[in-house]
């Protein structure tokens, strides 16, 4: 299989992507993300994966072939108000006092550039994520465990916020923030093969 350049350095994307046996390296976009906020949640996401993808491929010396890029955004939305990266414990706090006991959008994009070919495919996928009535002291537990950080919306799935998440409609890979079917389609629909 050939490589794939990631434009993330999220470590779940990276699991993932070793999860499914794809080779990658990883080189981070040069890319102002606060430039683009005034675009709609439901669009942001793929406007984000497609201009990190740009940005690696623009990087590269002109001379030198650039098979694959993939780059991926995902966001949290609820009532139509984007939940980022929490910037400090406050912050998170009160992204998870507004989280529980209620339901919000994950949002994730891939864009996946073929270099051959010169063609951005973009694939997106929505979950639906509820928690659970969270009291006071178990959002501070949650918060203490540092699990937040980095993360959109202020919690990982995949760690300890699981405590308290009820339901998921849709796909844990979609909310991790690497939507597994929808990579995989993409690739296949390059012509890039995993069963190689």
């Amino acid at each position: 299989m050939e490589n794939i350049i990631l434009a993330s350095s999220s470590p779940r994307r990276q699991e993932i992507l070793k999860s499914m046996g794809i080779p990658f390296q990883v080189i981070m976009p040069n890319i102002d993300e606060s430039s683009f906020v005034s675009r709609s949640p439901s669009e942001l996401p793929e406007i984000l994966a497609k201009a990190k993808v740009q940005a690696v491929a623009r990087s590269r010396p002109q001379k030198q072939v650039i098979p694959w890029v993939l780059g991926a955004d995902t966001l949290v939305v609820m009532g139509g108000k984007i939940f980022g990266k929490p910037k400090d414990h406050q912050e998170a706090f009160e992204f998870l006092s507004a989280l529980q006991d209620k339901s919000h959008s994950v949002i994730t994009s891939l864009a996946l550039y073929n270099g051959r070919s010169h063609v951005t495919s973009v694939r997106t996928a929505t979950t639906k994520v509820t928690f659970a009535p969270m009291s006071r002291e178990e959002i501070e537990w949650y918060i203490d465990t540092g699990d937040w950080h980095g993360a959109a919306g202020g919690y990982r799935i995949q760690g300890m916020a699981s405590c308290f998440i009820n339901k998921i409609e849709g796909t844990n890979s979609c909310v991790v923030g690497l939507p597994i079917f929808e990579l995989y389609d993409m690739l296949k629909e390059q012509g890039y093969s995993l069963i190689d």
